[in-house]
Parts: structure tokens; sequence; C-alpha cells
């Protein structure tokens, strides 16, 4: 298999990583909005802490694939319905 040589440029890059990990966060929020939950409830569900929670949120995060199942597992949705 041969890859293309498509190099993009590392400050692009970091932009696309930082949308990325703001629009997984607002979909993560927006899960948890709709079941009435705050940032603790989902915290407390996932068994992590609510300024860890909020931090996703943010887009300051990137988290581990672990996590994302422990918060998936919280809001009772399949991993696929984070993204």
């Amino acid at each position: 298999y041969n890859m293309p040589n498509k190099k993009v440029p590392y400050q692009q890059l970091i932009l696309q990583e930082n949308n990325f990990l703001h629009i997984f966060g607002q979909k993560i929020k927006q899960l948890r909005t709709s079941k009435g939950w705050s940032q603790e409830k989902l915290g407390y569900e996932a068994n992590l802490d609510r300024t860890y929670i909020g931090g996703i949120e943010r887009g300051e995060r990137n988290i581990s694939l672990l996590k994302t199942k422990q918060i998936a597992d919280a809001l009772n949705v399949e991993m696929k319905d984070l993204f």
C-alpha cells in the first residue's frame, strides 16, 4: 500500500486538530444537555471529574479511547454517536 505524499503544513494540522476537538466536545455537551445533566452529573456517571468534562466540552482535552468509552457508557450511547 502506497501512502499519498501529502504533507499538511504544521499550523494547518493544528487548526484541524483543534477544530475536531471542539466539534467532539460540542457533541458531548449536546448529548449531556439533552439528558438535562450537569457536567457534574456526567462526571459522576462516567467516573470522571467535572472539570475534566468541562475541558472536553471546550475542546481543550484530547481524551483517550477508554475515557471516550466511559462517557459513551454514561450517556448510554454507542461510541460512534459521540463523533
